[in-house]
């Protein structure tokens, strides 16, 4: 006589089909709190890069919400991909963790949805309103945008690449590094980005050779000459890009008004950067980006999103903005040398002293 048992064996469907929806589970401060953004945003940010995603066709293929929440979880933590893929909401293998931050970030830099997001004034009617919200916010005339660069760490190159060689990474902090430039306008929004240079990098070798520059040139070089950036002292003194005087002025002074005024509105690149690096701290030093150099750049541009919320500004965090070099010749009070040596930095030299002597002086009495 022959028993017959019967087992009935439950399968767990795959992973893939049962995600837990964050949408629904989350309140907006803990889906916030997770992806660093908001619901709307991310839903928006979904059907933004849905048409450049690889549709899902099977069941068990991962959807577009879920690979985005994980690339998303991933910029926003800054961690591992092992420990992205452990996350309650995106519970996936660390090779498609991998693969969700690869596709979502090819799509982000997609310029269709790049540009959306990033973008520099196109006309004079676009300046004149940014330097207008300058003026409105800080009373500091003909300011359109303020200039900065900051490191993004990544892992150590391989020494053998020959085009770009493991030592040019390293930054004058000694740490292997991407020099990403920014220039953010008052609302501290970033208009613009250049994420392709090695840490070794003078931000001012990127600022000269940038087509952000050669603009500004061209505007000035027609008579627009009321329309400038503010930097650091790490960049050339241009009548498009003004600096910091190098000497410490005496207090009281129009030049003392001007360094103060000047310090107060350029801090607000540091504040965006700051900001940006506490929303996505992949960007941050202490998580070094375990990418080639060629990825790593990238990512910084798919961070320049909606809605940075603030950080504690108390908190003692490295966000990679080392403080320019000095450049030569500001320093120098006679006209006929710097004709000699750099007319584009007596003009600027100029427009500065016009400035300190025709605003701060008059504003300060």
């Amino acid at each position: 006589m022959r028993i017959y048992v019967a087992f009935y064996v439950h399968i767990n469907p795959p992973s893939s089909y049962n995600h837990i929806d964050a949408f629904e589970i989350l309140m907006e401060h803990q889906f916030i709190q997770i992806f660093r953004l908001s619901k709307d945003v991310c839903r928006y940010l979904i059907e933004l890069v849905r048409p450049f995603m690889t549709p899902q066709r099977r069941a068990t293929d991962l959807s577009v919400t879920v690979r985005v929440l994980v690339a998303l979880r991933f910029f926003a933590a800054g961690s591992y991909q092992l420990d992205v893929g452990k996350n309650l909401f995106v519970a996936v293998s660390q090779p498609s963790v991998s693969r969700c931050i690869g596709e979502v970030s090819a799509a982000l830099n997609q310029q269709e949805i790049f540009n959306r997001w990033v973008h520099f004034p196109r006309n004079f009617q676009e300046l004149d309103a940014v330097r207008l919200g300058f003026y409105e916010t800080f009373n500091f005339p003909g300011v359109v945008g303020l200039i900065d660069c900051t490191h993004i760490a990544i892992f150590t190159p391989h020494i053998n690449d020959d085009e770009y060689p493991e030592h040019i990474y390293v930054n004058r902090k000694g740490y292997h590094s991407i020099n990403v430039q920014l220039i953010c306008d008052h609302r501290l929004m970033i208009m613009n980005v250049i994420a392709r240079y090695p840490g070794s990098t003078n931000d001012a070798y990127i600022w000269a050779n940038s087509n952000i520059q050669r603009v500004f040139r061209n505007i000035h070089e027609r008579g627009n000459t009321n329309y400038y950036l503010l930097g650091d002292s790490g960049y050339p003194l241009r009548t498009w890009l003004l600096t910091p005087l190098q000497h410490e002025p005496q207090e009281n002074t129009p030049e003392y008004f001007y360094n103060r005024a000047h310090k107060r509105v350029r801090c607000g690149i540091e504040r965006c950067n700051g900001l940006l690096k506490m929303r996505f701290r992949c960007l941050l030093k202490e998580r070094v980006l375990h990418y080639a150099p060629d990825v790593a750049c990238g990512l910084p541009n798919n961070k320049c999103l909606y809605c940075i919320p603030e950080y504690d500004e108390n908190a003692n965090i490295d966000f990679g903005m080392i403080q320019g070099q000095l450049l030569g010749h500001d320093h120098q009070n006679n006209d006929e040398v710097l004709r000699r040596v750099n007319p584009e930095l007596t003009a600027g030299r100029r427009l500065r002293n016009h400035l300190i002597q025709n605003v701060f002086r008059i504003r300060n009495q």
